[in-house]
């Protein structure tokens, strides 16, 4: 699905994005591959180099304005253009009540999960804009759509980047650009670890998480299968919308219809008997 395309990945360390990497690789794509820590890169690059041997990494936070701005423009000497960007760096601290929380690591939070989403998209519009198309996938997270006690900082910047996506998705449907968000499910990565290391400040998902640690989450490749599809040409058209990997009927061409034509199916919106009410 991806053959030829040029794809920035954030996040490509660990988790989901190593699955990711991995599946757009397959997929035939040449990665650029953006984390933090360059062991986890290094990592991440010697699981691909077989499928994608011109895929290379760059160290970076994408919190850090300027050092996205450097590395961005490290990318482009390397290549002509980019066809995907696929913003998956994200961190989930603090966990507890926001009248505990310090507030430095809550603005910290943000700061890596909205802003560093922003740095990087801002740095591809101009080129996609001019070629007149693109594809830009977000990731979203549990308390997008519902409240998340004791996550607040992790629920608001999630939460932000669903509308983020929707009102990007306007500014650019005439340029052909399609811009998403994915929920990629309860997935068991670093972040559920977290979650049962902060025991009581993790609320009632301290016992959800401890159940899914035996058990085992959602698959990352579902996250990985919707990624590579919203990536592809297959899902041109489609844009504005929080996906569901685990949950949603992606793979169905009638509801991938419906996306497309539907403004409201897939969105945020407030549920007021006014101008949208409850289906009985």
């Amino acid at each position: 699905m991806l053959t030829g395309k040029n794809i920035i990945l954030t996040g490509a360390g660990r988790g989901i994005g190593r699955v990711v990497a991995e599946r757009c690789a397959k997929e035939g794509a040449m990665l650029a591959l953006l984390a933090r820590t360059e062991s986890e890169l290094e990592g991440t690059l010697k699981r691909i180099k077989d499928l994608s041997p011109d895929s290379f990494y760059l160290v970076c936070d994408v919190s850090g304005q300027s050092w996205v701005k450097k590395v961005f423009r490290e990318i482009k000497t390397r290549w002509d253009h980019i066809d995907v960007l696929i913003n998956n760096a994200g961190v989930q601290w603090p966990i507890g009540p926001f009248h505990a929380n310090k507030l430095r690591a809550w603005k910290a939070n943000v700061e890596t999960n909205l802003f560093g989403m922003a740095h990087c998209t801002h740095h591809v519009l101009k080129d996609m804009i001019h070629k007149g198309k693109g594809k830009i996938i977000n990731l979203s997270g549990g308390g997008s759509t519902s409240a998340r006690g004791n996550f607040s900082a992790y629920a608001v910047s999630k939460t932000a980047i669903v509308r983020f996506t929707e009102t990007l998705a306007e500014e650019l449907r005439k340029f052909n650009i399609d811009v998403n968000a994915i929920a990629p499910g309860a997935i068991n990565t670093k972040m559920l670890d977290e979650v049962i290391e902060a025991e009581e400040l993790a609320g009632k998902e301290l016992a959800d998480a401890l159940k899914r640690k035996v058990h085992g989450g959602n698959d990352p490749g579902l996250a990985a299968d919707l990624i590579c599809f919203l990536a592809s040409e297959r899902s041109n058209g489609i844009t504005g919308k929080l996906i569901s990997a685990p949950w949603d009927l992606w793979r169905n061409e009638e509801f991938c219809e419906k996306l497309r034509t539907d403004r409201d199916l897939g969105t945020l919106r407030r549920i007021d008997d006014k101008h949208f009410t409850r289906k009985t």
